[in-house]
């Protein structure tokens, strides 16, 4: 594991790059995006696991957070998709992994702007743990307040189709797997919500949901960590099995358009 600075609008936001050991070439690469208010130490655990699977993964720190979180305050939501891009590009620079092979993780206001990535960057892998929405408004405005949206709740709590919001117009666009993970008692980013994603992804490959039985938002409990970890290794172990390392290409995406999108939706216990 390496530490490493991420330039981006004439700043340094750090991260940690985690490589196969011993190395070899990655059968791909996995880009971490934590929440608003958390850090990438806990998705540090989870790369690690990836790595294993011979993934080179990279988590890091949104402006905002750790070490720059005197930006709390005035942080946007343009500059933290900015980090994102920045991100990626570091890691793809890195590791030398083709686009075609890159899968990006993302919790909550990391999930939303994960999905905005896939506009920006070719991605193949999309997991998503309880995505969170916004209006698109005010998309310069510091994100501390949309928080203060006394509307906000009931916003997401609104059916809305692609067309009616910029993060499902990404999903939309997406051709790629997607893994979406909701948590059956969260109170921040309800059902409908995660049912707005869902259908939003009419282009993707598949689409395969899951709900943490119980879990809150924040996964307060080891167990209900435990089993998001497992639903997240095990969906990249199956998605890293179709790469042909010898080629780089992943298997069966010149057949995308006439491959069967799946939708699943099942519980998942803790």
């Amino acid at each position: 594991m390496k530490d490493v600075r991420i330039a981006v609008d004439r700043q340094h936001i750090s991260g940690k790059l985690i490589l196969p050991e011993p190395p070899v070439n990655p059968k791909g690469a996995v880009l971490f995006v934590h929440g608003w208010g958390s850090t990438q130490r806990r998705d540090i655990a989870k790369a690690k696991r990836l790595a294993l699977l011979d993934c080179a993964c990279l988590t890091f720190n949104l402006r905002g957070h750790a070490h720059t979180r005197r930006q709390v305050e005035t942080v946007t939501r343009a500059q933290n998709l900015r980090d994102l891009v920045a991100a990626y590009d570091f890691l793809i620079e890195a590791t030398g992994v083709l686009p075609e092979r890159v899968g990006i993780v993302g919790s909550s206001y990391g999930g939303y702007l994960a999905t905005l990535l896939t506009g920006e960057r070719k991605v193949q892998w999309l997991a998503l743990r309880a995505p969170a929405l916004y209006k698109d408004v005010d998309f310069d405005l510091p994100k501390r307040q949309l928080n203060l949206d006394a509307d906000l709740p009931a916003y997401r709590r609104r059916r809305l189709d692609s067309n009616e919001n910029r993060v499902l117009t990404s999903a939309a666009r997406f051709e790629g797997d997607v893994l979406i993970v909701e948590s059956q008692t969260d109170t921040i980013v309800p059902a409908q919500v995660i049912d707005n994603y869902a259908r939003a992804f009419i282009a993707a490959r598949s689409v395969s949901h899951k709900v943490l039985a119980q879990a809150d938002h924040g996964l307060s409990r080891e167990s209900w960590r435990r089993a998001y970890a497992r639903i997240l290794l095990s969906w990249f172990e199956e998605r890293l099995r179709s790469v042909s390392a010898s080629s780089g290409i992943v298997l069966g995406a010149c057949q995308a358009a006439t491959s069967t999108r799946t939708l699943s939706r099942s519980p998942s216990g803790g």
